[in-house]
């Protein structure tokens, strides 16, 4: 079973008070490039897997889905997403993420947003993800980025007078413990080649791939995010089913 963090009454005041968490997808910064891997929703059915507050469900909607279903672990953030999207045609259910079984073939869209390197196992999550999905189905999610999460505790160190970002272990697979907003977060860090190849073997089409960084008006915007062009924190994809499976 998935750590259940954001039902913990401190974690979840501290992770409030984020941007993305006050302003929904206005206050991500990686939301512009996210949306360009989406496709056309008019008329879709969609499927959110930790959906947190209902930003992304409400988008949905606006969008025109046709049908859009959010899931998360968290009784809290569902509570708060029903409430900031009171009235719209979205329907919340609360599971586990790790045994959660969509409907088999009901979605056009499977979305997800900074929630699988909470997941131990990528494989099988991937593998229901595409039977959720009807031929021709599409799959984008982001994910903290490999290089970010291969450290439990990120690290900032100085050499020839720059500041550089300390990477290791990536090569070691696996849990991460790291002391975020409260202590002892689980998350899980994985390669890129293994999640490409996870994927692929689940008989996915990588379709786009996005490291992301920011862009000159982005670092106008918010200075802050400087450090994103040191290293990657995100990793963005969109992949699809197939129309006919071999």
């Amino acid at each position: 079973m998935a750590q259940n963090i954001y039902d913990d009454a401190k974690f979840f005041e501290g992770y409030s008070q984020f941007p993305r968490s006050r302003q929904g997808l206005a206050g991500a910064p990686e939301w512009a490039s996210l949306k360009a891997m989406l496709p056309d929703l008019t008329g879709k059915r969609v499927l959110d897997l930790g959906s947190g507050f209902g930003a992304f469900c409400r988008f949905a909607v606006e969008a025109g889905a046709a049908e859009v279903v959010g899931v998360d672990l968290s009784e809290k953030m569902i509570a708060s997403a029903k409430e900031r999207g009171a009235g719209l045609p979205i329907r919340y259910e609360q599971a586990d993420l790790e045994t959660y079984v969509p409907q088999t073939g009901a979605y056009d869209l499977v979305f997800s947003s900074l929630a699988v390197h909470y997941l131990g196992d990528f494989d099988a999550f991937v593998r229901k993800v595409r039977d959720a999905l009807v031929p021709g189905g599409a799959f984008v999610f982001s994910m903290e980025h490999p290089i970010f999460a291969a450290r439990g505790e990120p690290e900032w160190l100085e050499s020839d007078g720059k500041r550089v970002f300390a990477l290791s272990d990536y090569a070691r697979e696996g849990e991460r413990v790291t002391n975020w907003v409260v202590e002892g977060i689980v998350k899980y860090h994985r390669k890129m080649s293994t999640m490409v190849t996870a994927l692929l073997v689940a008989g996915f089409v990588i379709d786009a791939m996005d490291e992301w960084s920011p862009s000159a008006d982005d670092l106008k915007a918010i200075p802050g995010l400087a450090d994103e062009i040191i290293r990657p924190m995100l990793l963005l994809m969109a992949a699809h089913k197939p129309d006919q499976e071999h």
